[in-house]
């Protein structure tokens, strides 16, 4: 957390995210039948960054659980975004991996905390760069709502209604120092 948050709630602890995640693998093998035969016409594509590390432990849960292997691809729609010119400083472009043809693929696109939805329109611009799947899924974390595009996760960890000037931090042990979820708000800056 930053210096100026402070902690409204802790929503999801360590168990609570595994929990989650593993109902989450059972409603995607359920919705796509997967087993192997169906594996090569399947993917997850985690967005960049924290979706990349929830798509890779869905992923896990299906190899382990449903013994199929569904591939995986990381997608980072940075300059994808409407917004990403406005921004003060330069925008960081992370990796973009998708090691197979997604023509013709069932997609699920994972991110960890769905809000505006232009993170999500921005994936879906990316990966029609990249080919026409036959269907694209979106799983999120975490819905906030206060949408200012159409966009709707298909498969939702939680839903957690926010206001303005609060946000919601996924935190994971891949790349924090603490596992969990929390709805913050910013403490006002002293003025002079």
């Amino acid at each position: 957390m930053e210096l100026n948050d402070i902690i409204k709630a802790q929503l999801m602890d360590a168990h609570d995210l595994e929990r989650t995640l593993n109902r989450m693998a059972r409603q995607i093998v359920e919705m796509f039948d997967l087993d192997e035969s169906k594996a090569a016409s399947f993917a997850l594509i985690g967005m960049q960054t924290r979706g990349v590390y929830l798509a890779a432990r869905i992923r896990k849960i299906i190899s382990e659980v449903d013994r199929v292997d569904v591939p995986m691809g990381i997608l980072d729609a940075t300059m994808y975004r409407d917004d990403f010119r406005m921004r003060l400083k330069q925008p960081v472009v992370r990796e973009t991996r998708i090691d197979f043809d997604i023509d013709d693929r069932d997609i699920v696109l994972v991110d960890d905390v769905l809000f505006t939805g232009r993170t999500t329109r921005a994936g879906l611009d990316a990966l029609t760069d990249l080919g026409r799947p036959a269907s694209v899924h979106f799983l999120v974390l975490i819905d906030r709502g206060l949408r200012e595009l159409p966009i709707k996760a298909d498969f939702v960890g939680r839903k957690v209604p926010t206001l303005p000037g609060e946000e919601v931090r996924v935190r994971l042990h891949e790349m924090d120092d603490k596992e969990g979820v929390w709805l913050v708000g910013r403490s006002p800056s002293p003025t002079n």
